[in-house]
């Protein structure tokens, strides 16, 4: 005997509900069946929503015997939610491994041009600490604390961008003037902590400055364009315009003091080799000197006191009348020298025949 089991429909809105009679002889019930079966006779479209049946959601796989349905079952009808992106969810057109990558990379940190600038201005250029007295400038318009640079020197540490500087030589003690009620010495490194004597402008990167390489002191550009004068402003120093360096100036200028600083070294180099060469040129005159008296000596021309004197030659004198070969033959000293010796017995014949 065949149980009659009826299935109550509820639409995606609420507002309708539906009884579908199921045919006693069926067997199984699947989602395709249920779904073509309401189309065609309800015409309600089931593509756009989720069914479940009894409160269990059905897919294209279920598989549901019609003989342990209860005799009213409840079909419940619901909206998909249509998603459009725009919810930080993926959306299934990248991998899994592609929505990791993104948050995997790290970006690179904004760097604040205004901070970036202070730093230059503010601090040392090889530590990166606050600038503090003593302080020099490379020929380049680099600023350096006079300890840490010299330290790194000593330990010959020093970074390859400042391979050109060798030694004391190549930097130049500068006096900065600290802002009116500051010592200088402050660990702000939001602030100017110097200014210029003269003008009062800050040292701080916004204005273009100066380093006389002849008495150190630092001040901007403006000042000595006004003040127009061939001394320092501060102590009267002579100054000329090869003895201005440019703080932290732009790559143009950097590369006029670039070729200055070259030139400069070249300089010293032909100056240094000018000077060795005479000294050489000196010594080797010298040498030849003390050869040449030497051999004087020993010829008989300069005596021990360096008095120039006339070796005595018989041949010079011959007696009026005489042969001067035969003469000169009775002298030794005008003998020229061989192998043959005069003994003490007789000097006319020489050893070996006597």
């Amino acid at each position: 005997m065949h149980i009659r089991r009826q299935i109550f429909v509820k639409s995606p809105d609420c507002q309708k509900v539906v009884a579908l009679q199921l045919d006693p002889a069926q067997s199984l019930l699947t989602l395709s069946g249920i779904t073509s079966l309401l189309e065609s006779s309800q015409r309600i479209s089931f593509s756009a929503c989720s069914i479940t049946l009894d409160g269990k959601l059905l897919n294209g796989s279920t598989r549901i015997q019609v003989s342990k349905l209860p005799s009213v079952s409840m079909l419940t009808l619901f909206p998909r939610l249509r998603g459009g992106g725009g919810d930080g969810g993926a959306t299934g057109a990248e991998s899994r491994d592609c929505y990791l990558n993104m948050y995997a990379e790290k970006k690179p940190d904004k760097v604040d041009p205004n901070e970036q600038r202070l730093s230059k201005w503010l601090n040392c250029a090889l530590s990166n600490e606050p600038l503090a007295e003593p302080c020099v400038i490379d020929l380049l318009g680099n600023l350096f604390n006079k300890e840490v640079l010299v330290h790194a020197l000593l330990s010959k540490r020093l970074p390859k961008q400042f391979s050109y500087i060798k030694g004391l030589k190549d930097m130049v003690n500068i006096k900065l003037t600290p802002v009116a009620g500051s010592d200088g010495s402050s660990q702000d490194t939001t602030s100017a902590q110097f200014q210029c004597p003269v003008s009062g402008l800050e040292f701080n990167g916004k204005y273009k400055f100066f380093a006389l390489r002849g008495c150190g002191h630092v001040m901007s550009a403006k000042a000595l364009k006004e003040v127009k004068s061939s001394s320092c402003l501060v102590c009267h120093a002579d100054v000329k315009d090869s003895d201005k360096i440019v703080i932290n100036g732009t790559e143009e200028e950097v590369d006029l003091l670039r070729e200055r600083m070259e030139e400069e070294k070249a300089k010293l180099r032909e100056k240094k080799g000018v000077s060795k060469k005479s000294k050489n040129g000196a010594a080797v005159v010298a040498d030849t000197g003390a050869k040449v008296a030497k051999r004087q000596i020993e010829d008989g021309n300069v005596n021990g006191n360096g008095i120039t004197v006339k070796k005595f030659k018989a041949a010079d004198k011959v007696p009026v009348n005489a042969t001067k070969e035969v003469y000169a033959s009775l002298f030794t000293s005008s003998k020229k020298k061989s192998d043959f010796r005069e003994t003490y017995s007789c000097r006319s014949l020489p050893l070996g025949r006597n």
